[in-house]
């Protein structure tokens, strides 16, 4: 279990929880100097060698009208991708591209999900408490699930109730994404928190009725803008549907 949340904050009556990934329950340098270079290396390769494949053209469809280019050759294709993660474009088809090259560096074991040591115990106190816990992120869905499943702190997605991505929701910094969650999860703006460490997606959630807690894993918080800041999960502290039954026992 994690440890005791800090006492200088009210605890936060919730029925959900949504984390980012990046630079929240894992490390953006992982995502950054691992990740992205591994996928950017496999490019040309990995679809030489997936022609004719299903999955493969429906690929290549994504990033030729993402690229706004139909006749896009598999060369040009792979070039747009290349510039895309240089330039670390949120685009749904470079993300859909790369979770299908990462799956085979999880399944293999060369890759694995960077978890910062808090996060198990957190989503373990939150379902004790009764608080669903889902995952918003920029990364495709099943890149999301590899990234859980196949953690260096184990498997964690029986942790976890669902995922959200570009592709799902739509893009972090638009208020009406965290609303599409909020329809899709089944739960009221005022009882779910987003967990994040970019102000700016931070005040999309609150500005669509979220409570928003930043994360500040390396060095100082942003300063304004009225948001709460923490070091790790275990600062935070939420009450859930159980701990409102266990108060009501006599």
């Amino acid at each position: 279990m994690s440890a005791a949340p800090r006492v200088d904050a009210p605890a936060l009556r919730v029925d959900a929880v949504v984390v980012d990934i990046e630079g929240t329950v894992g490390s953006a340098s992982h995502v950054r100097q691992v990740l992205f270079p591994y996928a950017r290396a496999r490019y040309a390769s990995w679809f030489a060698a997936r022609r004719g494949r299903a999955r493969t053209a429906e690929l290549l469809d994504l990033v030729r009208a993402a690229a706004a280019d139909p006749a896009l050759a598999e060369a040009g294709a792979v070039a747009a991708l290349t510039a895309w993660t240089d330039a670390d474009v949120k685009s749904p088809a470079l993300k859909a591209v790369q979770a299908a090259i990462w799956a085979d560096g999880y399944a293999d074991g060369t890759l694995t999900g960077h978890v910062y040591e808090d996060v198990p115990g957190a989503l373990e106190d939150w379902a004790a408490a009764g608080i669903a816990r889902y995952v918003y992120s920029s990364g495709a869905r099943p890149a999301q699930r590899d990234w859980f499943r196949h953690s260096g702190r184990g498997d964690l997605t029986p942790l976890l109730d669902g995922y959200f991505d570009l592709d799902s929701a739509g893009g972090k910094h638009d208020p009406d994404s965290y609303r599409a969650i909020g329809r899709a999860i089944g739960v009221p703006p005022g009882r779910t928190v987003f967990l994040s460490d970019l102000p700016g997606e931070l005040a999309a959630a609150t500005a669509a009725g979220w409570h928003a807690v930043g994360v500040a894993r390396d060095g100082a918080p942003p300063t304004g803008g009225g948001l709460r800041w923490v070091a790790t999960l275990a600062e935070i502290a939420l009450r859930g549907p159980a701990d409102d039954r266990k108060a009501d026992q006599p």
